[in-house]
């Protein structure tokens, strides 16, 4: 079984500022909003370094997103940010009318998602937004797992024509991915092969699941995980392919069951592939406070819950 090193914990928003500051060297059409959060989101480096190209706009999200959708039309590719109850919940309008109708060249970057904010508690703790964010037209979703993958992917939404919802978080994770990755929307990442359960997860979750892989393949059990770190476009045919072979599918993710992750596999399944299913999610409920790792194991969102969901659904098949 092929294993992951964890190369040090370092959190995805930081990913999300290197990335940044890359493109701002890289890439004049780039420019930056921010609602007051310039530390949080890691947009210090692209400010200093570009003060003409960064427009701080206060706590008035609803503004940010109006003024990102008008920059569009002078070719400039605007990158929004704000923690992800923000990003979404607050501005949804604003983002159906001004962003996602008229096809608006936006990359909605949001920090801060899910339980692991931890402390700030439900009324922060957005865990709908994925599902907010992939029914609207025309809008690619993006959930990436560690720093260096968050990196790799808020530079390639900038050459990708079209609105991006970016999702990333708050703490300190395993940071295991390819330094020198190249990201590809849409494209499925195998990170290792199995012949009796699929474990498709995303953000957060993929090294819950990695870790999960190991303690299963002491038991016995060969478990094949999939990063998902784009929710939509999905990509279809590896999830297929996999659970031709496993027979079974576990989906992890840091959102509600209804409407994230588990849902659009459940989809692709009933269509194409029918097979047992065991969801690893928030179940219908807001959050509380408490630090990250109290919150992702009261709520079964670890790696033993897929160890679980994992020996569930096998019994199934």
């Amino acid at each position: 079984m092929k294993t992951y090193e964890n190369q040090g914990n370092k959190d995805t928003r930081s990913g999300f500022g290197a990335g940044l500051t890359e493109l701002g060297k890289t890439n004049e059409s780039v420019v930056a909003l921010c609602a007051d959060l310039i530390g949080s989101l890691k947009m210090d480096e692209f400010k200093a370094n570009h003060p003409e190209r960064f427009f701080q706009v206060g706590i008035a999200e609803a503004n940010m997103i109006g003024l990102a959708a008008g920059m569009t039309i002078g070719g400039k590719i605007p990158f929004t940010g704000t923690f992800a109850n923000f990003s979404t919940g607050r501005v949804y309008d604003q983002i159906r009318q001004s962003i996602a109708y008229s096809d608006k060249n936006v990359k909605i970057c949001a920090s801060h998602a899910g339980l692991t904010l931890g402390e700030d508690g439900a009324t922060h703790q957005i865990l709908e937004d994925i599902g907010l964010m992939k029914m609207l037209p025309g809008m690619t979703v993006i959930n990436t797992c560690d720093y260096n993958q968050t990196k790799a992917a808020t530079i390639a939404i900038a050459k990708h024509q079209g609105p991006v919802y970016l999702r990333f978080g708050r703490p300190k994770v395993a940071n295991f991915t390819p330094v020198d990755q190249t990201f590809e929307i849409g494209k499925a990442l195998k990170l290792t092969e199995g012949t009796d359960v699929t474990i498709v997860a995303t953000g957060h979750l993929v090294w819950e699941a990695l870790e999960a892989a190991k303690s299963l393949n002491e038991k016995g059990i060969s478990a094949e995980v999939i990063n998902i770190h784009t929710i939509k476009p999905l990509d279809d045919k590896t999830i297929i392919d996999s659970v031709i072979k496993t027979g079974c599918i576990v989906t992890a993710e840091e959102h509600n069951i209804l409407g994230g992750l588990g849902e659009s596999v459940a989809r692709v399944l009933s269509l194409h592939r029918p097979a047992p299913q065991e969801f690893v999610a928030t179940q219908d409920t807001f959050g509380e406070s408490g630090t990250p790792a109290q919150l992702m194991e009261k709520y079964g969102l670890n790696a033993n819950a897929i160890i679980n969901a994992s020996e569930k659904v096998i019994k199934r098949k």
